[in-house]
């Protein structure tokens, strides 16, 4: 058993169960720079699809899309690897002389963005 299989044990009833579960990072290759474009894609069509869903309208969510977009720009890589000091950069200096409604339109669109994200991820483990 390699060092980052984890031994996972499940009590049913009076027996139990031993899995091992084995990391696939050593198998499965990277992602291609296309996969990873595609995966991005497929991530921001099911947040539009979760806001439709949410019955907001065609243009609040063309504006959800235009400020991820734009700070998806800004940032140059996917916005699932922006961690708190490059939204500290993003929003206090990129956006410092941006009137404040354009702020926190983009804070709210970003925040809901990584919700949608948990919160998803929440409810299907918990679901």
């Amino acid at each position: 058993m390699s060092d980052r299989s984890t031994v996972n044990v499940k009590v049913r009833g009076l027996g139990s169960a031993l899995d091992v579960v084995r990391d696939l990072r050593d198998v499965r290759p990277l992602a291609t720079a296309e996969e990873l474009e595609q995966f991005e894609t497929d991530v921001l069509a099911g947040f539009v699809l979760a806001r439709a869903s949410a019955g907001l309208a065609d243009g609040t969510i063309r504006g959800d899309v235009g400020h991820l977009e734009q700070m998806r720009s800004w940032f140059g890589r996917p916005l699932w690897e922006m961690d708190p000091p490059d939204a500290d950069a993003y929003f206090g200096k990129v956006l410092r002389a941006s009137p404040s409604g354009t702020r926190l339109g983009r804070s709210q669109t970003l925040t809901t963005y990584f919700c949608s994200w948990s919160c998803g991820t929440r409810s299907r483990s918990t679901g």
